[in-house]
């Protein structure tokens, strides 16, 4: 028993050892920002709940009381036919999420540039579980939506202001 547990604890004794450490948000260089997105915007919510897990930094409530304004434009999502069976039947779709943002100071000036975000996820597709793929689809665009989240919480994170970006 004592030697499956040291042969157990020398491998997260390495992992220490190396300096390894699981991933996690850091700091945004911000002490106050404004989300400014359309309604209803899935991937503005999932940045609002990532930010606000940082305690240095504060989600305003209006752009004139904010360092920094997170603008997010419309989000598209798209489903096209990738490929079809020999009886015309389409077996394959191809989903997308397009996005755009930038990051501007309270003074005007232009932190991050505009950048878009294209996320696809090919989906096999199978009109008899009809419910299981339509519960696959919608897993697949919160799984796109998360992923430009990130995305969106790395750049923010990545933001010199003192030295503009």
């Amino acid at each position: 028993m004592k030697r499956r547990l040291f042969l157990a604890a020398i491998p997260a004794a390495l992992a220490a050892g190396c300096g390894f450490k699981l991933r996690r948000t850091g700091g945004v260089p911000f002490a106050s920002l404004y989300i400014d997105a359309p309604a209803g915007s899935a991937v503005a919510q999932r940045v609002r709940s990532a930010l606000t897990r940082d305690e240095h930094t504060r989600l305003a409530a209006t752009a004139d009381e904010a360092e920094a304004v997170l603008k997010l434009d419309q989000e598209a999502r798209s489903k096209t036919i990738l490929s079809l069976s020999g009886a015309g039947r389409v077996t394959e779709y191809r989903l997308g999420l397009k996005l755009s943002y930038s990051v501007n100071g309270k003074e005007g000036r232009v932190w991050a540039a505009p950048e878009t975000i294209e996320l696809n996820r090919d989906m096999t597709y199978d009109d008899r579980q009809l419910l299981a793929k339509g519960a696959e689809e919608q897993l697949l665009y919160r799984d796109m939506e998360e992923n430009a989240a990130l995305r969106i919480v790395r750049r923010l994170q990545s933001i010199n202001p003192g030295a503009g970006s």
